[in-house]
């Protein structure tokens, strides 16, 4: 492998990662010789996710419970890291879900409209986790003037959706985020990119259940859903020296479902 995309020793910081992508990038950050802070709300599958990767790749993977949509808990989080692993190299925003309610009761359609509850905790898991992580981490890497940050997208972002507009706004906001934070923080060598991925099913958790239907695959242009190991291995990329010169990028990783 090139020297480039070694990572070992390094520590990296992954949020909303107990399953699906988060859990994928980590299997992938800790199988190339990262330790891992792993970060859920609650433990119901955090843990066990920690053990399997660890037990895995030999590397240390520490399950740390937050709610970083708070001030408190994005802290906690970054604190615990530094405390546990005495550094932190790359901070990965993954945090994020979706609810498909429109934003006003649509003529001749069924259905609930998006609450106000269901409205702020849209932007907070899609959005303001991944500032407020940033910030935590931001006095680290720029006193050490390094650190690289990764934040995940979505393809929906550039195409919109039905019943997803506040998803769509909070997943477009984070791009906006990357580009300008990148920008003032280049000086610093740090580098801030996205990534927006397009359909992952969690097989970690649903196994043969979370198979897409062949409708949906149709609308892929290659076909077929992605893995989330695939979105680890373009983190990996990002995560390494191998992506010094690139930031305030986001980078599609859909299929061509962008295109």
């Amino acid at each position: 492998m090139p020297k480039e995309y070694d990572i070992s020793g390094m520590v990296v910081l992954i949020t909303g990662a107990g399953r699906g992508i988060g859990r994928g990038i980590a299997e992938v950050l800790a199988e190339a010789g990262a330790d891992i802070g792993l970060n859920a709300l609650t433990d119901r599958y955090v843990v066990k996710a920690a053990e399997e990767i660890s037990a895995v790749s030999g590397k240390r993977v520490l399950p740390i419970l937050a709610d970083v949509t708070t001030t408190e808990g994005a802290q906690h989080v970054v604190d615990t890291v530094l405390k546990e692993f005495g550094r932190l190299d790359t901070l990965v925003n993954c945090l994020g879900d979706a609810i498909r309610h429109p934003l006003v009761k649509l003529p001749d359609k069924e259905g609930e409209t998006i609450s106000d509850e269901e409205l702020k905790r849209i932007i907070d898991i899609n959005m303001t986790g991944t500032i407020l992580c940033t910030r935590a981490a931001g006095e680290h890497f720029l006193k050490r003037r390094r650190g690289k940050i990764i934040n995940i997208s979505s393809v929906t972002a550039f195409r919109g959706g039905g019943d997803l507009v506040i998803y769509t706004l909070a997943k477009a906001a984070v791009i906006g985020f990357t580009r300008a934070q990148a920008l003032e923080w280049a000086p610093y060598n740090i580098q801030i990119n996205s990534i927006a991925p397009g359909l992952f099913p969690d097989v970690h958790t649903y196994g043969e259940r979370a198979r897409l239907p062949e409708a949906v695959l149709k609308r892929i242009p290659l076909g077929r859903a992605g893995l989330v190991r695939e979105v680890g291995l373009l983190a990996l990329y990002l995560a390494s020296p191998a992506s010094d010169y690139m930031t305030g990028q986001t980078i599609c990783l859909d299929g061509g479902m962008s295109l």
